[in-house]
C-alpha cells in the first residue's frame, strides 16, 4: 500500500499531508478504523437504531488463514439483514441497507462467486491489505460479483471496494474466470485494489463490465498478469492512476462513448489500451509505458467519421515501446507526446474556426495552465484518496460520542449545534472527525474551518432541513468550508452525501471559500449530492409529483472565486427516480433544483469523475473562473423537460435568477426544446482544460417519451473564454453539441449533423468532437 500510494502520487504530495496541527503517529494498536467505536445506525428504516452497520468477516466465522474456506462466512456478513429480511433482496430498497465488511489482514480462500448487494462496502487495512483468494477447485465465472443483481447497471448506485488484493494465481490459467464484475453506475467507489492473476493467463480479467452502465471514476488499482487487466462495456469512465504489470492487454473498450485515461502506466503488455471496437472517444494524458508493444491499438478512421476519435496528451514511452498508436496493422505514431504539444484524431474546431476539421492523427500546439500542473512533469495532480492509516486511532474524535455535545444522527434530532462545536474543537486540537453512517440534520449552515478533516462511513449523510433553507430569494448554504472567502489551510472530506431533508428552494448544499498550499489540501474524495430520491427526504411521493410543486434546491455546490480544491468521484444527482420505491411510484418523481455546480474559482481547481443530472438551468457552470481542470463530466437534463413540458426554462426559478445564471433570452418563448436544462455553461473564464464531456439525453416531457429524435437544442454554451482547451465532448440526442453566445445572440457552433457517431442500444444519436478549442 505505502509503496503503491508512493509510486502513484505526484510531486505535489500524498494528499493525507497538511498544515494541520500534528496527529499522533500510528502505534501498535494498528488500522485507526478497524479500532474506533462503530455505532452508525440505519436511520430512516424501521428499527433503524439495531442496524449494524460495520461487520468484521472474523465475527461471522472467517478464518483469513489461506486454508479455511471462508465463502460462506464472507457472504454472511455481507448478507445478514435483521429480523425484518436479509440484504440479497430490495427488502430494504438501495438506501436503508448499509454494511461496511471488514477483513483484516489475512487471506481468504473462496470456492465460489462472492455476491454484493446494494448499500455494501467491501475494505481492508491499507496498511496489510487482506486477500480473497479463489481456490484451485474455484466455480463460477466472477470471484467478486461486484453489484447487486436485483437492479440493473444503469440503476447500480452505493457499491464500494477498497484496499484489498483479488486473487486467481491458484485456478489453472486454461480457465475462464474475472476477479471482479463490477456492472455499476455512479456513486460507486473501487480503490486501492491489487488484481492478481497468472502471467500469461489469457482467459483471467481483473475487471469486467457488461453495459449498459453510467459510471465515474476508477482509481489506484494495479493489475498483474493476466489476459485482460479491464474490459469496459460501459457509457463513460475517467480511470485514473491505473498499474498494468506483464498484463497482456491493460485495458479493452469494448463499446465506451467517452472517456478519459489519466496516470495509466504499462509495464510489460503486449497492449496497453485496445480501442480497436470503441465506438466513441479516448483522451489518454499524462501516462508511460515500457516494455510495451503498443500503447494504442485503434481501427482505421474514415474522412466522416467519428468513431474511434483520439487524443494523447503528455505520453511518455522509451525505446522498449515499438508503437504509441497502431491503427490496424499500420504504426502510426512512435515515441512520446510531450508536454505541450496533443497527437488528435477526429473532428476539431481550431481557435476562432466554427467548421470542424478532420484529423486522421496529428500533432496540434496545446498548453496548459502553470497554476493545474506539476512544474516538473507537467502532469495534473491525480492524488490517492487518503486513508489517514498513518494517524493513531487517539487522533479521532468519534462525532457520536462526544458527551459534551451530544449528536444523534438519527434523521429527526437537530444536530447542527452539536456538530458545530465538535467541529470547531477538533479543528483547534488537530483531531480528525469520524462521522459513523447515519443522517445527520442540520438547520442552519456549518462552517467547517481550516484544520478539519472529516470521514464519512458508508455515504454519511448531512441533510438540510428547515425554515432557514426554504426562502428562494434568500438562498443559504448548509454546509460552508472555510469561515470567509480565501481562508488559507486544510480541509478534507471522505464518504458522504449532503442532501434535502425536505423541499427547499433556498438550499445550497455546499459552499468552498477555502484554498490550501498544494492540490489535495482542500480535497473531497467520494463525496455526493442528492436532491430527493430516497427515504429520509420528503422529495419524494405525492408532493413531488410535478415539477411546479417540488422545486428542491438552489445549488448543489458553489467553488467561490478565491477558492482551490480537489474533487475526485463526485456526483450530483436531482432524483429522476425514487431509490427506495419499486412499481409505479419508481418514477413519480420530478424534483426541479435549480443549478448543480456553480464554479466561479480562480485559484486550480481539479474535477476528476464528476457527474452533474437533472437541473433546471445548468448541470456546471463556469463562471468568471480560472485555472479549470475537468477530467471526465457526463450530465442529463431534468427528464420532464422538453416536448409536452408547460414548465420551460428558466420557470419555476424566473423570479429569483442569480446573476451568474442563464436567461434563456435567446429561446423561442415557447421553445421548449431549446429551453431545457444545459449541460455545461462556460462565460467569460480562462484557463480551461476540459477533458471527457459526455451529454446524455433519452426521455423528455412529463410522459418520459423515449426520443426517436433530439431530446433537446443544446448541449453546451460558451462566451466570451479564453485559452479554453476541450478534449472529447460526445451527445446524446442533442441537436446543438455547441452553442457561442454574444449578447443575446446564440449560434450553433458544433452540431450533430455535422459531428454524427452511431446509434446507441439501436434509438439513440449520438455525436463526438475530439476537441474544440477558443
Amino acid at each position: 500500500m505505502r509503496l503503491l500510494f508512493s509510486l502513484l502520487a505526484l510531486t505535489f504530495g500524498a494528499a493525507n499531508a497538511g498544515p494541520l496541527a500534528a496527529p499522533q503517529a500510528v502505534n501498535a494498536t494498528g488500522y485507526w478504523y478497524e479500532n474506533i467505536q462503530h455505532n452508525g445506525i440505519s436511520a430512516a428504516i424501521p428499527n433503524g437504531k439495531n442496524w449494524v452497520v460495520f461487520r468484521n468477516v472474523k465475527d461471522y466465522g472467517a478464518k483469513g488463514d489461506g486454508t479455511t474456506d471462508d465463502t460462506a462466512a464472507i457472504q454472511r456478513a455481507i448478507s445478514t439483514g435483521d429480523s425484518t429480511g436479509t440484504r440479497d433482496t430490495a427488502h430494504f430498497g438501495s438506501t436503508g441497507q448499509p454494511a461496511v465488511v471488514y477483513f483484516p489482514a489475512g487471506t481468504y480462500l473462496v470456492s465460489s462467486t462472492i455476491n454484493n448487494p446494494v448499500g455494501t462496502v467491501l475494505t481492508g487495512d491499507p496498511t496489510n491489505r487482506a486477500t480473497i483468494k479463489a481456490a484451485a477447485s474455484f466455480t463460477g465465472a466472477n470471484v467478486v460479483f461486484g453489484h447487486d443483481k436485483t437492479f440493473t447497471g444503469l440503476n447500480g448506485f452505493f457499491h464500494s471496494i477498497r484496499n484489498l488484493v483479488l486473487d486467481s494465481t491458484a485456478v489453472p490459467a486454461s480457465r475462464t474466470i474475472a476477479l471482479l464484475e463490477w456492472s455499476v453506475s455512479q456513486n460507486n467507489l473501487l480503490s486501492n485494489v491489487l488484481f492478481n492473476m497468472p502471467v500469461g493467463a489469457a482467459t483471467h480479467t481483473g475487471i469486467t463490465t457488461q453495459g449498459p452502465n453510467s459510471p465515474l471514476i476508477i482509481n489506484d488499482l494495479e493489475f498483474r498478469g493476466g489476459g485482460f487487466g479491464i474490459q469496459l462495456a460501459t457509457t463513460q469512465y475517467h480511470l485514473k492512476n491505473l498499474v498494468f504489470k506483464n498484463v497482456q492487454t491493460g485495458v479493452r473498450l469494448v463499446s465506451v462513448l467517452q472517456a478519459t485515461a489519466q496516470g495509466m502506466r504499462f509495464e510489460g503488455c503486449s497492449v496497453g489500451i485496445d480501442a480497436s471496437t470503441a465506438s466513441g472517444m479516448l483522451s489518454l494524458i499524462d501516462s508511460s509505458a515500457t516494455n510495451t508493444s503498443v500503447v494504442v491499438s485503434a481501427a482505421e478512421m474514415t474522412a466522416s467519421s467519428v468513431k474511434g476519435s483520439l487524443v494523447l496528451e503528455n505520453v511518455n514511452v522509451d525505446s522498449t515501446v515499438a508503437a504509441t498508436i497502431k491503427i490496424g496493422t499500420t504504426t502510426t505514431l512512435t515515441g512520446s507526446v510531450k508536454p505541450g504539444t496533443a497527437w488528435i484524431r477526429g473532428n476539431t474546431y481550431a481557435a476562432n474556426s466554427t467548421t470542424a476539421a478532420h484529423a486522421s492523427g496529428q500533432l496540434v500546439p496545446v498548453s496548459r495552465p502553470a497554476t493545474l500542473v506539476d512544474p516538473t512533469t507537467g502532469s495534473y495532480p491525480a492524488l490517492p484518496p487518503p486513508t489517514y492509516a498513518d494517524v493513531a486511532l487517539s487522533s479521532f474524535i468519534n462525532v457520536k460520542t462526544v458527551a459534551a455535545h451530544p449528536v444523534a444522527g438519527d434523521g429527526v434530532t437537530d444536530d447542527t449545534a452539536a456538530i458545530q462545536a465538535i467541529l470547531n474543537d477538533a479543528a483547534a486540537a488537530g483531531k480528525l472527525v469520524f462521522f459513523p453512517h447515519g443522517i445527520y440534520i442540520l438547520t442552519d449552515t456549518v462552517v467547517v474551518p481550516t484544520g478539519s478533516r472529516l470521514v464519512g462511513e458508508a455515504w454519511t449523510q448531512l441533510s438540510a432541513s428547515g425554515a432557514k433553507f426554504a426562502d428562494a430569494k434568500k438562498p443559504r448554504v448548509m454546509l460552508q468550508i472555510g469561515a470567509k472567502r480565501g481562508d488559507k489551510g486544510v480541509v478534507q472530506m471522505s464518504d458522504f452525501i449532503l442532501t434535502v431533508a425536505d423541499v427547499l428552494p433556498g438550499a445550497v448544499l455546499m459552499q468552498v471559500n477555502a484554498a490550501g498550499e498544494k492540490p489535495g489540501d482542500v480535497g473531497f474524495w467520494n463525496c455526493h449530492f442528492r436532491v430527493g430520491g430516497a427515504i429520509g427526504s420528503k422529495v419524494r411521493g405525492e408532493q413531488c409529483a410535478k415539477p411546479e410543486t417540488c422545486v428542491a434546491a438552489r445549488l448543489t455546490l458553489h467553488l467561490t472565486d478565491k477558492s482551490s480544491s480537489y474533487w475526485e468521484n463526485v456526483w450530483s444527482w436531482t432524483a429522476d427516480h425514487d431509490l427506495d420505491s419499486t412499481g409505479t411510484a419508481e418514477n413519480g418523481v420530478y424534483p426541479a433544483a435549480a443549478g448543480g455546480f456553480l464554479i466561479e474559482s480562480k485559484k486550480g481547481t481539479w474535477l476528476l469523475g464528476m457527474g452533474v443530472e437533472h437541473n433546471v438551468l445548468y448541470q456546471v457552470n463556469i463562471h468568471k473562473a480560472e485555472n479549470i481542470f475537468i477530467g471526465l463530466q457526463q450530465g442529463e437534463a431534468p427528464y420532464w423537460q422538453g416536448n409536452g413540458t408547460t414548465l420551460q426554462a428558466p420557470a419555476p426559478w424566473t423570479q429569483t435568477l442569480l446573476n451568474s445564471d442563464p436567461d434563456f433570452a435567446w429561446c423561442g418563448a415557447d421553445d421548449a426544446m431549446c429551453r431545457a436544462g444545459l449541460y455545461q455553461i462556460i462565460t467569460k473564464s480562462k484557463n480551461l482544460n476540459i477533458y471527457s464531456s459526455g451529454f446524455w439525453n433519452f426521455v423528455a416531457g412529463p410522459s418520459r417519451t423515449f426520443c426517436a429524435d433530439d431530446c433537446q437544442d443544446n448541449a453546451a454554451l460558451y462566451e466570451s473564454n479564453e485559452k479554453l482547451f476541450v478534449y472529447g465532448l460526445t451527445t446524446i440526442n442533442n441537436k446543438n453539441m455547441i452553442l457561442e453566445l454574444k449578447g443575446k445572440t446564440a449560434t450553433p457552433v458544433a452540431t450533430r449533423a455535422a459531428n454524427t457517431g452511431g446509434i446507441i442500444d439501436g434509438l439513440f444519436r449520438s455525436a463526438t468532437v475530439a476537441a474544440f478549442f477558443r
